[in-house]
């Protein structure tokens, strides 16, 4: 395989607001490798987040993320990730999609059958960013028009009856039965007070909530997903945990009702497929989403998703991202109604 990598940098529509700051750019390197025996190419998105990738400082310059993927490339291509390198997500990420596609994408989606005139469409939530009140409301009219039936909002920025009179009105307008609703507090809630807040928003038919306090707090995330009337869901607390046996013992002591798994930050494609089975095994469900990536990172999530759950995806996938950007990259990935739509390249 030949390697080439470049460093680009897209632009956020408006700024991406999270409790933990906000993104206005979003910078990668693409990892392309070519099949000299073939031709076909195969592109990956290195882009870990600034304020919490485990890999965040990794990747200084196109230098050492040549050396860093000249190191891993030749066990990727034997199917397997260097033991020393677990603590490089989201260069694994990168380097096994540029693989797969270079290889064969049609090999990472469960067959031929589920694929529909070359598409793949995977069913996705409406992602509703933290803004002003009148500014989120907004957002969601206009993703239940579009036809989303499940929104999931961000929380934990603005003040918190202000969010709840959100939820509130959102609820009464839309009940349960028309739309499913998210949050995703990203750690802003405090463990002291934080069962009184999943207590407010269990009146409201949550269907859970991501990660309500800061990720590191294993025992009071426990106590948590025990007492909690509406379901936890995992997502930073998984960050840094790479090898199998200690996210065994990450599943076993804090027992949530759902994980969910962003693979730049989650181990690439092999490690979130790793965390899966172990969920699976302790009776945890689990969803796929986006870290902010490009349509190139986005691809390869989409058709990670349709393998591991498709062709009958039951939760909605958090793969909402690429219309974020002014300047994406064309990459045959496009949002139809309420589903990302994917042209799989035979």
């Amino acid at each position: 395989m030949e390697l080439s990598i470049s460093k680009e940098t897209l632009h956020f529509k408006k700024p991406a607001r999270t409790s933990r700051g906000e993104y206005s750019l979003h910078e990668m390197y693409l990892i392309t490798l070519t099949d000299k025996a073939t031709g076909k190419k195969g592109t990956g998105e290195l882009a870990p987040l600034p304020d919490l990738s485990c890999d965040r400082n990794a990747y200084p310059d196109i230098s050492e993320v040549r050396r860093l993927a000249e190191k891993a490339l030749p066990a990727v291509l034997n199917g397997t990730w260097p033991d020393d390198m677990l603590s490089y997500p989201a260069l694994r990420f990168a380097l096994e999609s540029a693989v797969a596609e270079a290889k064969d994408e049609l090999s990472i989606v469960n067959s031929q059958l589920s694929i529909a005139k070359g598409k793949v469409s995977i069913p996705i939530n409406g992602l509703v960013w933290m803004s002003s009140f009148e500014d989120m409301l907004e957002q969601v009219k206009v993703k239940m028009a579009i036809g989303f039936r499940c929104i999931k909002l961000k929380i934990g920025a603005i003040d918190w009856q202000k969010e709840i009179e959100l939820i509130r009105y959102v609820r009464s307008c839309f009940p349960k039965e028309d739309l499913q609703l998210r949050v995703d507090a990203n750690g802003a809630f405090s463990p002291e007070w934080a069962m009184d807040r999943l207590n407010e928003l269990a009146k409201y038919d949550i269907h859970s909530i991501e990660q309500p306090i800061r990720q590191g707090q294993w025992d009071e995330m426990a106590r948590l997903c025990k007492e909690s009337p509406l379901a936890i869901a995992l997502d930073e607390e998984m960050i840094g945990i790479n090898d199998p046996k200690e996210k065994a013992r990450l599943l076993d002591t804090i027992h949530p009702q759902y994980i969910v798994l962003k693979p730049t930050m989650h181990g690439g494609i092999s490690g979130t497929c790793e965390w899966i089975d172990l969920a699976n095994k302790r009776g945890i469900n689990s969803w796929i989403t986006s870290a902010l990536e490009s349509n190139i990172g986005l691809r390869s999530i989409a058709l990670l998703a349709e393998s591991v759950y498709g062709p009958n995806i039951i939760f909605p996938q958090g793969l909402g991202t690429g219309q974020l950007f002014t300047d994406n990259i064309e990459n045959g990935v496009n949002i139809e109604g309420a589903n990302l739509v994917v042209e799989v390249r035979g």
